[in-house]
């Protein structure tokens, strides 16, 4: 990597270190993470996603991505929150996703959380989002594991019965979610954030 911890592909544009190391992660990098990302059950998918790679690298929570979605029937909110037993068993059995009781429970748990908020998941995520940052990281060792926007969100989302939700899973969803944007400064990715404000007025 050169300096700025930028790769230049052999498309010629330049991503972040992690986001070339891996086909999965090109795509994952150059279409998703760090796009603004709003809507209750997309965002609640996302959430689950996160707690689920607790412990675990992201590419295999990626890979498994598409096993998650038909587990969890494509994470629609009010269907996940009517899982009972026979459903926690059905996930256990499937061995197309992370099969941890813990956080399938969590996940359940979660998407009934999600229902109680007066405002929707979407509205309370973002609410912590802050102003875009006019300068970005330019070096990986610059990206924080977690901020005090993040911890923050951690205990408000833990205020309201939500569990497997610690401050880096927090930033980790934030920054997937375009609720920041750290993607380094020269990667063709960067400012998707930026310029969703600037449409937005």
């Amino acid at each position: 990597m050169t300096v700025t911890d930028l790769v230049i592909g052999a498309d010629g544009l330049a991503r972040c270190g992690w986001g070339a190391s891996t086909p999965d992660y090109a795509t994952y990098h150059d279409r998703e993470w760090g796009r603004p990302l709003r809507g209750d059950d997309a965002l609640f998918e996302r959430l689950t996603l996160e707690a689920f790679q607790s412990g675990l690298s992201w590419l295999t929570i990626l890979r498994k991505r598409e096993a998650f979605r038909a587990a969890f029937d494509r994470f629609h909110l009010e269907t996940v929150a009517g899982y009972d037993e026979s459903d926690v068993r059905r996930l256990l059995d499937d061995a197309g996703i992370v099969r941890n009781r813990s956080k399938i429970e969590a996940a359940v748990n979660n998407a009934r959380a999600a229902l109680d908020l007066p405002d929707g998941l979407s509205a309370l995520l973002w609410s912590f989002a802050g102003p875009a940052r006019p300068a970005g990281p330019r070096f990986l060792a610059d990206v924080p594991a977690h901020t005090p926007e993040s911890t923050a969100l951690a205990k408000a989302l833990k205020q309201r019965g939500f569990r497997f939700v610690g401050p880096t899973t927090a930033y980790a969803l934030m920054q997937a979610t375009g609720m920041v944007d750290d993607h380094l400064v020269g990667c063709h990715a960067r400012s998707f954030r930026t310029a969703e404000q600037a449409v937005m007025g």
